[in-house]
């Protein structure tokens, strides 16, 4: 049973760590040796804890900071909060949960959403085009649709952000029967991800390959 407090949970880790898994990790930017399931089994003891959490985001480690990410409640941190730890998640996962896990179930999302969507920081404004497709899929009321494919202007622009803005713009193709010519073209063009190594079974991340494997696969349901 992990001890619910700083010092134990970063001893905890420490012992999981893996030369291993760390080699893999960092080809993707993730600057940690945990397995992310023995992560998860870390987090599932500890429960839900906001003190603790905060404990161990400050620490800046990154396997801690994926711990603190998974016993956060999302209603616990207000906006303020939430876009400080977002500028401070540097690390593809870190980031990556921190969106998913927290900022997409907290009442300020829509307003985190509308501030990221144009920061000059390249990584702020991914989170920002992430929370855009959330609501492309779930509750596009009231979204500019047609403006978001004029907006996703993805060659040149910094990795996370072209894949953030890609995931927008094929959901949209998706999504929209009327847009769907429109986001395919606009893939077409472009390019993007058009070469993304895909393991077989997976469907490929490039736009209109992606769109039309989706829309094909419904078709079929």
């Amino acid at each position: 049973m992990v001890e619910a407090n700083v010092d134990s949970v970063m001893e905890t880790l420490a012992a999981m760590e893996d030369p291993k898994a760390r080699a893999v990790n960092e080809k993707h930017g993730d600057d940690h040796g945990v397995n992310l399931s023995k992560l998860r089994a870390v987090a599932k003891e500890l429960k839900k804890n906001d003190e603790l959490a905060v404990e161990l985001w400050n620490t800046g480690d990154t396997a801690a900071r994926l711990v603190a990410i998974l016993i956060m409640r999302p209603r616990s941190y207000d906006a303020q909060h939430l876009d400080a730890m977002l500028r401070e998640a540097r690390v593809p996962k870190v980031h990556g949960w921190l969106v998913n896990y927290i900022v997409k179930k907290s009442k300020h999302a829509e307003s985190l959403r509308l501030d990221w969507m144009d920061d000059p920081d390249p990584i702020v404004a991914s989170a920002g085009w992430a929370l855009t497709s959330e609501r492309v899929n779930k509750s596009p009321e009231g979204l500019d649709l047609s403006g978001l494919l004029d907006e996703a202007q993805m060659l040149g622009a910094d990795e996370r952000l072209q894949w953030a803005m890609n995931e927008t713009l094929s959901y949209i193709g998706i999504e929209n029967e009327d847009l769907r010519p429109r986001a395919i073209d606009i893939g077409n063009r472009l390019g993007v991800l058009k070469d993304y190594p895909t393991p077989p079974n997976c469907t490929s991340p490039f736009a209109p390959t992606w769109i039309t494997e989706i829309v094909a696969r419904r078709a079929g349901a």
